[in-house]
């Protein structure tokens, strides 16, 4: 009988493959040997794709920027466009958090990661921030989203009353772990409004009355 024809080693089934290994067991655990056993190839053949696993932790980071919808800045003015990018790119970041802190390096050479820098950046200089301003604000959402999903606040409670005993503030926190997603939803929410209500407060200061004519000088 003819043997079973082997799938075809590709950089798409390579980077699926090196994504579900780092959600299972995080970045420390992916290594070429591994990822080559997981594929049934030999090491050497990932090198046909990817020329050092730098590369390929690039395309895999790469690969969950893509899924951020960046999309919303071409049909929302900058305020409501960098909340529903945010969320977007939370949620992506959420189902992948083991490859948090490599993304939060920031963008290298990867392509879907400068697209989206871009995006941002494009949209806030349009909307008359100046430069650095906006540099200043696609930074400051990178942090908070990224912070919001490298780990959860209701999960770092333990689910026991004794622990809280002696701090009289805390004497609900064993509830939290339990009410996990509402509670770092509405964390992250809150966050969001704040962030974004003060840097419309900050345009209305700044940027308004330059594009009105009334600013100094």
């Amino acid at each position: 009988m003819p043997r079973p024809r082997q799938a075809l080693l590709n950089r798409e089934r390579i980077v699926a493959t090196a994504l579900a290994l780092i959600d299972a067991d995080g970045l420390g655990a992916l290594s070429t040997r591994r990822l080559a056993a997981a594929l049934n190839v030999q090491g050497p053949s990932l090198y046909n794709h990817f020329a050092t696993k730098d590369e390929i932790l690039d395309a895999v980071a790469d690969s969950v920027t893509a899924s951020v919808d960046v999309s919303v800045f071409d049909r929302y003015d900058w305020v409501e466009a960098l909340r529903r990018w945010a969320r977007s790119y939370r949620e992506a970041l959420t189902v992948h958090p083991n490859i948090v802190p490599y993304l939060a390096q920031g963008p290298g050479r990867r392509p879907a990661a400068l697209a989206m820098a871009d995006a941002v950046y494009g949209a806030l200089v349009r909307a008359g921030w100046p430069p650095a301003r906006a540099t200043h604000i696609g930074a400051a959402m990178r942090y908070f989203v990224a912070g919001s999903a490298l780990g959860s606040f209701a999960r770092g409670f333990v689910e026991d009353p004794e622990l809280y005993a002696a701090h009289p503030h805390l004497n609900q926190a064993h509830r939290l772990r339990g009410h996990q997603r509402s509670v770092d939803e509405g964390a992250f929410t809150l966050g969001l409004d704040a962030l974004l209500h003060g840097l419309a407060a900050e345009y209305a200061r700044t940027v308004t009355p330059l594009e009105r004519g009334t600013g100094p000088g």
